[in-house]
């Protein structure tokens, strides 16, 4: 398997509005395998994406294989930083509907 970013995001919690993201379940990316998940406050995740460190969203499938999802980007909206798989001009982070926990 071809290695997909630096990291992958499997699950988020929200804030109590539902607007923002406040920790996100990380795994390295190995190339052949996905790593163990530590959880991560969004800020975190902010400074890493800045910095360039990448991350795409996954998910498992049926046979609990991950499968890969989208880029994660910081896209403002009205001059506030939201962590996104698309720009779809919504007031809110969104990555690819991914679990909560």
């Amino acid at each position: 398997m071809a290695k997909w970013a630096d990291y992958c995001v499997s699950a988020v919690r929200f804030n109590s509005a539902h607007t923002h993201i406040d920790k996100l379940r990380v795994h390295p990316d190995n190339g052949e395998t996905i790593g163990a998940s530590t959880d991560y406050a969004r800020a975190d995740i902010v400074a890493a994406i800045k910095k360039g460190t990448t991350f795409v969203t996954i998910t498992k499938s049926s046979e609990g294989k991950w499968i890969k999802g989208q880029s994660i980007y910081i896209i403002k909206v009205n001059g506030v930083e939201y962590l996104k798989t698309v720009d779809n001009g919504k007031a809110a982070d969104n990555l690819d509907n991914l679990p909560e926990f």
